[in-house]
């Protein structure tokens, strides 16, 4: 069952806030997936507040650093990335990620994704729904959203479901 589980790569375009970073660390551990940080970041990985959000997972956490999103797209640009933003044409749950790989990619907390980049691919472009004029999600809560979606696409092989846990007693 574990290789039918997806490859799932988070990637995160100039992250601005360290506590949604360490949080996204944390589901990455959780879930398995790889943390790609595009830089400039707005902060240094080392500091407590990323370390704290992400508790002791730090240590189980794969992370891949990038100068710049011209240096993540020259070494990942020719694979299928699903863009995540408020100006996208599709809703998330309606596209078929599909194993083995997943790439999932988020802007940064203050502007998003660059629109040039969604510009040039708008079907791959999804966006959580939202009620009214919500402007956005946190972007913490729209990784897990995102991640634990492709996991429940693939019926989440390899992870421990409700009922492979042991009865709680009482």
């Amino acid at each position: 069952m574990e290789s039918l589980r997806p490859k799932i790569n988070v990637v995160l375009f100039e992250p601005e806030i360290p506590q949604n970073t360490g949080n996204i660390a944390r589901t990455c551990a959780a879930t398995g997936s790889v943390l790609h940080l595009v830089g400039p970041l707005g902060f240094s990985i080392d500091e407590k507040h990323v370390r704290r959000a992400g508790l002791d997972y730090w240590p189980d956490v794969r992370i891949r650093t990038y100068d710049s999103i011209d240096g993540f797209m020259s070494e990942n640009g020719d694979k299928k990335l699903w863009y995540f933003s408020t100006k996208g044409l599709h809703c998330y749950s309606d596209v078929d990620f599909g194993p083995p790989e997943v790439w999932l990619v988020f802007g940064k907390e203050s502007a998003g994704i660059p629109e040039p980049i969604l510009k040039a691919s708008p079907d791959t472009c999804l966006r959580i729904p939202m009620l009214g004029e919500t402007r956005s999600l946190n972007l913490s809560n729209s990784v897990a959203v995102a991640v634990y979606e492709v996991l429940r696409q693939s019926s989440f092989a390899g992870m421990k479901t409700a009922g492979q846990l042991h009865r709680l007693s009482w």
